[in-house]
């Protein structure tokens, strides 16, 4: 039976209008009452992804900021934390301010912003959270960032996305989570290698995970579990890798998933 079952929010477990059904808060609740442990595994705050987990009624370590921080839902210990280097951050910093590119970059659960424009604005709107105007980004990467998300038009992040690969090689995670989103984490900030830390927290075996994606940001986690699920709203290169494809978003998909790998099995166990 699987154990551990780790849920992308946007375009997986949300729907287009980022609600949770309730047909799948149900699916989620009853797998949880069958002694499987739900998690969530999203690039959003943990800020963000705790109000998602609490209208779920779970409490475990979530997965958050694409794998580079796992912490407990009481806020009370941190469980895995990668952040980019001061380096890194900078360069990104220096990148955006040349080129007129909107960059936000996130320290201590914090959303921050060189200037308050539409982008910046709608993001928080869309996930929920607050943010702050910090002109002088550079003074934050010293620091270390835990991700850093470039928001732009898909053609301008596709070349820059093959930039940064060149730039920073094995040194930093670069990934789409939307067609607009290019993030940059450490480079062991990904959801897969933070989901095998959180299994081995909890004495799971990788064969006992169950990864749900739908988007590039996802492909360690599909990858990583020993039953990667993808949406059947995914982009092309999860399904391919995917060892099943679910419902989509709008569909009900991670219902109809737990329901027929968790909970159908669990019911013919006890019969």
């Amino acid at each position: 039976m699987y154990k551990l079952i780790a849920l992308d929010l946007d375009g997986t477990l949300l729907t287009d209008d980022l609600e949770i059904s309730p047909g799948t808060v149900k699916a989620i609740q009853d797998a949880v009452a069958a002694g499987t442990i739900v998690t969530i595994a999203t690039g959003r705050m943990f800020s963000s992804a705790k109000q998602f987990a609490q209208q779920l009624g779970i409490n475990v370590p979530l997965i958050t900021y694409q794998g580079a921080l796992i912490q407990d839902i009481e806020e009370q210990e941190v469980v895995y934390e990668k952040l980019v280097s001061a380096e890194i951050g900078l360069k990104l910093v220096e990148i955006a301010a040349e080129r007129g590119l909107h960059l936000q970059v996130y320290q201590d659960d914090i959303l921050y912003g060189a200037v308050e424009n539409d982008k910046l604005v709608a993001y928080a709107k869309g996930t929920n959270v607050p943010y702050t105007v910090e002109p002088n980004l550079a003074k934050l990467a010293e620091k270390g960032f835990i991700k850093a998300l470039f928001i732009e038009e898909p053609e301008v992040l596709e070349g820059l996305q093959e930039e940064l690969k060149v730039l920073f090689g094995a040194q930093a995670h670069i990934a789409k989570s939307k067609v607009n989103y290019l993030e940059i984490t450490h480079p062991e900030a990904n959801k897969g290698l933070a989901l095998l830390h959180l299994a081995k927290t909890l004495g799971i075996k990788q064969s006992e995970i169950i990864g749900i994606g739908d988007n590039h940001n996802d492909k360690e986690l599909i990858e990583t579990a020993g039953l990667g699920i993808a949406m059947e709203n995914a982009v092309p290169a999860m399904k391919e890798i995917a060892d099943y494809t679910t419902s989509t978003n709008n569909d009900e998909g991670v219902r109809h998933a737990i329901e027929k790998f968790v909970l159908a099995p669990s019911r013919l166990s006890v019969e």
